[in-house]
């Protein structure tokens, strides 16, 4: 059985991931708070109190995973729908802050823990795609979400002596908190796509954005 650590395991995408991975995987799964049921999932250890804004917490976080990390996911992350008439500039850093900075934050603190030739995934959002973008707006998400795109890519680089392959993925349109439950995929649906990427991941493609159906996106 392999360990794989997800962030924002708690609940969405996120524990859908760890529901799967736990059939046949060990899972370590990163959250602020965890649910009843992530609790009751086989095979997973369950981190509570998880800050990805917070270095300090972060790291004591992956000082309880296991040596020889074989998948990581950066699944956390927060959409708050911001247009140009924001009072209040920390509704934009936050987003920054989880979305961008938290999954380098995560990654950075695991770099001795990946086995070479391990996986990281990045749960990031077609939102975050400047060719794509032909609706505006939503300036903190797009914002962070770009960023996170622009780290993916520099991962890939800076991992790839390791053998260590970094997927940019987009889950698609999901039924989940954060979209208020409307979209395309159930959550089920889009972990399964999620995972087939991951399974596809290599060197060769490593560093690229994806949609989880498969499709290639422009950055």
């Amino acid at each position: 059985m392999g360990v794989v650590v997800i962030t924002g395991a708690n609940r969405g995408i996120g524990l859908e991931l760890a529901r799967h991975y736990s059939k046949n995987h060990t899972v370590y799964a990163l959250c602020r708070t965890s649910s009843p049921e992530l609790n009751v999932l086989a095979n997973t250890t369950v981190i509570n109190a998880v800050d990805v804004t917070s270095e300090s917490s972060v790291e004591a976080a992956i000082q309880q995973c296991p040596d020889g990390i074989d998948i990581l996911i950066n699944n956390a992350g927060i959409l708050q729908r911001v247009g140009l008439d924001y009072t209040d500039e920390s509704i934009l850093n936050d987003q920054w802050s989880v979305n961008a900075m938290g999954p380098l934050r995560v990654t950075k603190a695991c770099l001795s823990k990946l086995r070479d030739g391990s996986k990281i995934a990045l749960i990031t959002s077609r939102m975050g795609s400047i060719a794509d973008n032909d609706s505006g707006s939503h300036y903190g998400y797009r914002m962070s979400k770009a960023a996170l795109n622009a780290a993916g890519k520099s991962l890939a680089i800076d991992l790839a002596p390791r053998h260590i392959a970094v997927a940019i993925l987009h889950p698609g349109w999901v039924q989940t908190d954060m979209t208020g439950h409307t979209g395309h995929y159930r959550v089920d649906q889009a972990a399964t796509q999620i995972m087939a990427r991951i399974n596809d991941l290599r060197l060769e493609n490593s560093g690229t954005f994806w949609h989880s159906n498969g499709d290639q996106l422009p950055w």
